[in-house]
């Protein structure tokens, strides 16, 4: 299982198909994203039959740090106590962080997972933008060795983000992209289409569940935002994506009423508090 927050994030419409940007500085810049901490509890909002899935709950806290100039990296860690039909319960610790810099060029990631505090799975790449095409090469070490050739379409999970809030902002309903995060082991690209709905004014922050320290996105605008995962090569007509994520985008970056839908189970996430950080400094910027 696996999930992404907010600051993450895209799919598909012919009616409102996007031209994609070029990968790296181009088009994606102008969006300053605000770094944090918040925490998220989550819950179980459904499950069928046969899913294997009868309650689940449990915390994910999602960190972001950097700054326009200076790059992002993000953080998660993501534990839940999930119990099966048959009554045996499974703790999961999911633990990732990535990085990646101010121009979308390079892209460092790393993942862990642990079940019932044993390590499951883990993963560590690197991905880089080369050549005057900007075909992407992707190095990783874990869980073993391989190179790979990505196109030069693709884009990085924080580059998507930026992308995703300028869509927002200039009214687009529908956003498509290729993505690459670094999951499936590193070995994956997921094809994304963002719904995009329309935006709501400052304010409507109030009337959300109390959060602490929520309070300072009272001013900020919002987007709902779903946005579908698929297969590579699977986004026909009838085609169901691998998985859907729903969530509140403040234009600051900040993700609020998280759902996933994993089809046979679907989860919440619920803000419970946000520390907002200092951004990094910009070495050698003009004052």
């Amino acid at each position: 299982m696996r999930i992404r927050t907010a600051i993450f994030v895209t799919l598909a419409c012919v009616a409102a198909l996007v031209t994609l940007p070029l990968p790296g500085a181009t088009a994606v810049s102008a969006k300053v994203l605000a770094p944090h901490r918040a925490v998220y509890e989550i819950t179980l909002d459904r499950a069928r039959g046969g899913s294997g899935v009868s309650d689940m709950f449990g915390r994910m806290v999602y960190e972001l740090t950097g700054s326009e100039c200076a790059g992002y990296t993000q953080s998660m860690r993501f534990v839940t106590r999930m119990t099966n039909q048959e009554g045996t319960a499974t703790l999961t610790d999911m633990r990732s962080a990535s990085s990646e810099d101010a121009f979308a060029k390079s892209f460092r990631f790393s993942s862990s997972q642990y079940k019932d505090s044993k390590l499951s799975e883990s993963t560590t790449g690197d991905a880089a933008r080369s050549g005057p095409s900007g075909e992407v090469k992707v190095e990783l070490t874990r869980p073993q060795k391989k190179e790979m050739e990505l196109k030069p379409n693709v884009f990085f999970p924080i580059q998507h983000s930026m992308a995703l809030l300028a869509a927002a902002e200039r009214g687009q309903a529908i956003f498509q992209a290729d993505l690459y995060d670094g999951s499936e082991k590193g070995e994956k690209v997921y094809a994304t289409t963002a719904y995009i709905g329309r935006m709501k004014g400052a304010g409507f922050n109030k009337t959300l569940p109390a959060a602490k320290n929520a309070d300072k996105l009272d001013t900020i605008k919002v987007w709902p935002v779903s946005i579908s995962y698929f297969e590579p090569g699977s986004q026909g007509e009838d085609a169901a994506p691998a998985y859907e994520l729903a969530f509140l985008y403040y234009e600051n970056g900040v993700s609020r009423r998280l759902f996933i839908d994993y089809g046979d189970f679907a989860i919440r996430g619920s803000l419970k508090e946000i520390q907002f950080l200092e951004p990094a400094a910009c070495e050698g910027k003009k004052k």
